[in-house]
């Protein structure tokens, strides 16, 4: 147990100071980790047993994906659903299909079913690139793109394998069941994963102990797996869309204490997973190779594997994604054509017969409103804000364009990891060759990671990409979201029908909410009178209305959701200092 606990103690040290020191040096942390746990595996008195694959399937990969999901930019990923789903779905099952023939022409007793599998093993992608490619200041489309595909693709990529090695077992393949099977899996992982992630916000927002808070919070993206798996169903696409659901809520509905602490602790734990598994993959590098001197003679075989299965992973990720990148072009010129025009006309439309009275309209649209002044003010509402999104989609669209050069970051960003080391573990124990083709899948991983993870920048800066985006929110989104929240404030501030009160509900003091008028003023001198303190509720409360307003902008799509986020940061650490001056003085 004391050597368990050493070993334990000693990993999270070397990837914390990795992670630290990598990038100084110009290194990917997992590279250098992998490269950390390599040199340590030659050691002569060094020898690790072989990792239970579900250890990293069960209990790594779950709390990943939901870290990842979690942050996840919702507005961005919305926007880009349908590129993300084809290379999520489509470009993992080509993959799979391409490599399968490729690898049961080079090992004809491996089998078409194993071969398959294999192929499915090398597809997914791995979020590394992510990591990289947010430091290079390249386009937050490509970014959001490459992440969303890394999140997604998991889950076809190991459903595939799993009915791989049942038609293995079985000794013949159902395409009808295999495509019968990938869909019930993801459409219980859609259902479990929104009621987990549903469940999780209306729980955590009634329980105020922080400790306990945290607490829950880790084991949700195990609450979505389970159940998902043992219904079979995808346990990772719950997890993710747990992650998605509870991101999206929680500016709603937890507390700015919650939101800090998640961001802290999960960023946390994804640091020590993914670290722990790169470190893992390099320490297991001599017993991989040991096996296959022993039986498949030599390390000739998988290296020519794993070389022409890299070639064959990136032909098709090139070829795929310059018809995605053409097709998205085109799409953009027809909206950009034609899809103005027609929003401005319907937004006539809609504003004519919001000003006709009820029934005496005589367009179409203006009958079919609701008679009740509430309910037609509330139709009329909705119809704006879909307007409202729908021309941020088409500014979105016409100010970050996909040209060959975001697509050829994209194709370059395929990079393989986690998913692909772990899934290979998985292979079936009488599967032929099972030595070699777990060395192969290492191979690939590690290669790509090699390779294009320390070229990733040079080609960036080849293709002058690496100044597209800011390191943070642009000065004028910041600007333009203060301005609206300000204005927000002030209009519940001087509005005739103000419901500002305390936080316990009772209201301030007569005069107090007039003089402040639109703008906040610094307490006086004297802290411990009670106007002093008067005024600090009062820009507590108008937090909360700012809060509100950020809430609506971030429904309309107008803002990036890195501005929106960042203005969301500033509102909750204002109000947690100003609650801790108020608790000071209770």
């Amino acid at each position: 147990m004391t050597d368990q606990l050493v070993i334990a103690l000693t990993f999270v040290i070397v990837i914390a100071l990795t992670t630290a020191v990598a990038p100084r040096l110009g290194i990917a942390g997992p590279l250098a980790l992998v490269a950390i746990g390599a040199g340590v595996s030659l050691l002569p008195f060094m020898h690790i047993d072989p990792i239970d694959p579900e250890i990293i399937l069960v209990g790594v990969l779950p709390p990943l994906l939901y870290s990842a999901a979690v942050s996840l930019p919702a507005i961005e990923f919305r926007r880009d659903l349908r590129p993300i789903a084809g290379l999520s779905v489509l470009l993992v099952l080509v993959s799979a299909v391409a490599l399968g023939l490729f690898f049961f022409w080079a090992i004809p007793d491996l089998g078409l079913a194993l071969s398959i599998g294999l192929g499915a093993i090398l597809s997914p992608t791995d979020a590394v690139a992510t990591t990289i490619a947010k430091r290079l200041g390249i386009s937050p489309r490509v970014i959001t793109i490459v992440e969303g595909e890394s999140l997604l693709n998991d889950a076809t990529a190991l459903v595939l394998l799993r009915t791989a090695v049942a038609a293995f077992a079985a000794g013949a393949v159902s395409w009808g069941a295999a495509i019968g099977s990938f869909a019930w899996g993801v459409f219980l992982a859609l259902i479990i994963g929104g009621l987990v992630g549903y469940l999780n916000l209306l729980v955590r927002e009634r329980v105020s102990h922080s400790a306990a808070n945290t607490a829950i919070s880790f084991v949700v993206p195990f609450v979505a797996y389970l159940p998902t798996e043992h219904l079979g169903g995808s346990g990772l696409v719950a997890s993710v869309v747990a992650g998605i659901v509870t991101g999206q809520g929680a500016a709603r509905r937890f507390t700015p204490e919650q939101r800090l602490s998640d961001e802290l602790n999960w960023r946390t734990i994804e640091l020590m997973l993914e670290g722990a598994v790169f470190l893992l993959m390099g320490l297991e590098l001599k017993e991989i190779v040991a096996a296959n001197m022993s039986a498949e003679r030599g390390l000739g075989h998988g290296l020519a594997l794993a070389g022409v299965a890299f070639l064959i992973l990136v032909a098709v990720r090139a070829l795929y994604v310059t018809v995605l990148i053409a097709l998205q072009g085109r799409s953009s010129r027809r909206a950009e054509a034609h899809g103005r025009d027609r929003l401005d006309h319907f937004a006539e439309r809609v504003e004519h017969a919001a000003a006709q009275p009820p029934g005496g309209s005589a367009s179409a649209l203006g009958r079919r409103l609701p008679s009740d002044p509430e309910r037609r003010e509330k139709w009329v509402g909705v119809a704006r804000r879909r307007i409202s999104r729908t021309v941020a989609d088409l500014d979105y669209y016409r100010a970050s364009p996909l040209g060959w050069r975001h697509g050829s970051i994209i194709v370059w960003s395929g990079m393989r990891g986690v998913v692909t080391l772990a899934a290979a573990q998985t292979l079936p124990a009488d599967a032929p060759h099972r030595h070699l083709l777990v060395l192969t899948a290492f191979l690939v991983a590690a290669g790509s990671l090699l390779l294009q993870g320390t070229t990733l920048p040079r080609v960036a800066r080849m293709l002058k990409l690496t100044s597209e985006a800011p390191a943070g929110p642009s000065a004028a989104e910041e600007r333009a979201i203060d301005d609206e929240l300000r204005a927000a404030a002030s209009r519940e501030l001087v509005g005739d029908d103000t419901t500002i009160v305390r936080r316990d509900g009772s209201p301030f003091p007569d005069g107090l909410v007039e003089r402040v008028g639109a703008r906040f003023t610094t307490p006086p001198d004297d802290d411990t009178s009670m106007l002093g303190r008067d005024l600090i509720e009062l820009r507590l409360a108008m937090i909360g209305v700012m809060r509100r307003r950020l809430l609506e902008l971030s429904s309309e799509g107008s803002y990036s959701t890195l501005a929106l986020r960042h203005a969301l940061a500033e509102l909750d650490a204002d109000e947690i200092s100003i609650q801790l001056r108020l608790g000071d003085r209770a």
